[in-house]
Formats: C-alpha cells, structure tokens, sequence
C-alpha cells in the first residue's frame, strides 16, 4: 500500500532523517507537537500494531532501541518524552503504516495522544 511514509521511505518526499537503517527509519515530524517530535517507523510495510505478527517482534523491539538511542542524541531521554503508537482510526491513526511519535523537550502535561494530522 502506497502511503505518506512508503514515499519518504523510497525518498520521492524528502524528510529530515534522524535515523536510518535497512530496516527503521526516523524524521522530524513536519508539525511538530512540541520542541522534539520525531517519527519513527519499519520500512516494512505494517498497517498498525493490530497487524504485527510473532516474526515482527524483533523489529518492534529494535525501534525501541532506536527511540531510546534518538532520545539520548535530542537530549530528551533524562528529561522525559513519550513514545505514542496510535492504532485504528478512533486513535488518531490516519496514516495506515505503523510508526511512532517520540515527542519531548517540554512539560507535556495532560496530552492525552497524538493525532496523525501532525504527521
């Protein structure tokens, strides 16, 4: 399925990379919800955190470790940040490929969630 993040992926959107390898990758989000919002998301194709399957396991553990690393390198991860997955359109979740919002660098207060229209 052809979506927003299949195009950065395939780089005919441009982003501002944070991270990348074969198989993650992460950019600053376009409408940042606060001083740091970084997305994150699997090259492989995966409709929402419904969709992960017993093999995608190591890759969900390996963005995990992606976002602990970004939030290290942005200077949030003593300070505090959230990493949000919305799942299903109730959610928030517009754009139908996993990814997560790390968003830090500010008292977050009572934010409940992200919705995808910052994506």
């Amino acid at each position: 399925m052809e979506t927003v993040f299949s195009k950065i992926i395939e780089g005919t959107i441009p982003s501002k990379k944070v991270f990348e390898n074969e198989r993650i990758l992460a950019f600053h989000d376009i409408q940042p919800a606060a001083p740091v919002h970084v997305l994150i998301i699997p090259k492989k194709f995966i409709a929402s955190m419904n969709d992960v399957t017993a093999e995608d396991l190591p890759l969900i553990a390996e963005i995990h470790a992606v976002a602990q690393q970004i939030a290290l390198e942005l200077g949030v991860a003593e300070t505090g940040y959230r990493l949000i997955n919305n799942c299903g359109p109730d959610s928030g979740q517009a754009v139908p490929h996993l990814h997560y919002h790390l968003i830090g660098g500010a008292k977050l207060g009572a934010l409940v969630g992200i919705s995808d229209s910052h994506a």
